[in-house]
């Protein structure tokens, strides 16, 4: 048995911390849940939006070193669309299950105002989805398949001159539904020199319009100085190749030129390697993230509907008693149109009763025959 003072201290919330004699073996628990997270798999989703051609699909490929069969877009679609994929991806003993949403059409129509609307909507779908699954009287959260976009790849176009008017309405639309990443897409189409201006540019458009997109958490220690430094690089400059190059002895991801061969891999020539890692290293912080998001929305629909947390004289109320509030305003309201009903009823059955009597006393009246000679 611990000793009565041994290793305790009192906690903020009144908990102690006691020590212990002997092992008891719930050290085990990390590695249960390591155990089970890998039997089970991994979700991922990802949004991608950007203009049709800017390479959406290519860094794609890149990014997961994989090529994702894709049908080839269109400039001609009246409205926005999202194409949704989902496939299995396997490393080492880790299983993903990826799914990559991808605009079409994006920025490809005249009037341009309501592009992002499909994209919210779609984003708040999936909310939905979530929480009707989670709503149900039998549900099974663990093997569900959660569709919720954990991260956004904002594709902006390598103008090297400033955001445009549709990219600062969409991001403004979603930054407080989605985890956003901007990334310039195709950045080897504009010199370094011209790209470092347009990232500071495009860094201060964000801020002066008081857009909130995903910044690296730096609360970890373990990845606190990392992700410090990769702040500092939004947004990423990537480039993506669907094909490989021979380059000595090894086959490379890189797109060639007349003037030169860029190097996806080459971080040097792009930020698509930054990329991935960071994806891969706040995977579960976007997750995090993601649930947030979802909280909000949750809280919103629950509201609409009538759910609150606490009374009108702001006192805690349970579920069971919003349940009975709102069961018993239905029966009221069914009362009260059963009432209307019957009065309207008994309304025209009088009417109905003083016509007949009004007929009646006009057929008993005598009727009087004159005769002419």
């Amino acid at each position: 048995m611990a000793a009565p003072d041994a290793g305790r201290h009192a906690q903020n919330d009144g908990c102690r911390t006691l020590s212990l004699s002997a092992h008891v073996g719930f050290d085990s628990l990390p590695d249960q849940l390591v155990r089970k997270s890998i039997k089970h798999g991994f979700c991922f989703n990802v949004l991608c939006i950007g203009e049709t051609g800017i390479g959406k699909s290519a860094l794609m490929s890149s990014l997961f070193n994989t090529n994702f069969e894709d049908a080839p877009s269109t400039h001609f679609l009246s409205s926005v669309q999202l194409r949704a994929q989902t496939c299995e991806l396997q490393e080492s003993n880790v299983l993903l299950k990826l799914t990559i949403v991808k605009t079409v059409g994006f920025g490809d129509q005249m009037n341009k105002a309501d592009s992002y609307q499909p994209i919210v909507d779609y984003i708040d779908a999936q909310f939905e989805a979530y929480l009707k699954e989670e709503l149900k009287v039998i549900r099974s959260l663990f093997s569900y398949h959660d569709t919720r976009i954990h991260v956004c790849l904002y594709f902006i176009s390598p103008t090297g001159r400033c955001l445009k008017t549709i990219d600062l309405l969409t991001m403004r639309s979603l930054d407080s539904k989605v985890n956003i990443i901007p990334v310039i897409g195709k950045a080897d189409s504009i010199s370094k020199a011209e790209l470092e201006e347009f990232k500071k540019k495009i860094m201060s458009e964000l801020i002066s319009n008081g857009i909130q997109i995903y910044q690296f958490p730096t609360d970890d220690e373990t990845v606190s100085e990392i992700n410090t430094i990769i702040n500092g690089h939004l947004p990423f400059a990537v480039v993506g190749s669907m094909e490989k190059v021979k380059i000595g002895n090894k086959m490379v991801r890189a797109r060639q030129y007349p003037w030169g061969i860029v190097k996806v891999e080459n971080e040097s020539h792009c930020d698509t390697v930054k990329l991935r890692r960071m994806l891969c290293t706040n995977m579960e912080d976007l997750r995090e993230k993601t649930c947030a998001y979802y909280e909000l929305y949750r809280r919103c629909r629950l509201e609409k509907l009538g759910c609150r947390d606490i009374g009108p004289e702001n006192k805690p109320i349970s579920l069971q008693e919003v349940i009975e509030a709102k069961r018993l305003k239905f029966f009221l309201e069914m009362e009260r149109k059963e009432e209307e009903i019957k009065q309207r009823f008994v309304q025209r059955v009088n009417e109905k009763a003083a016509m007949l009597e009004e007929a009646e006393q006009q057929a008993s009246m005598p009727v009087c025959l004159e005769f002419v000679f």
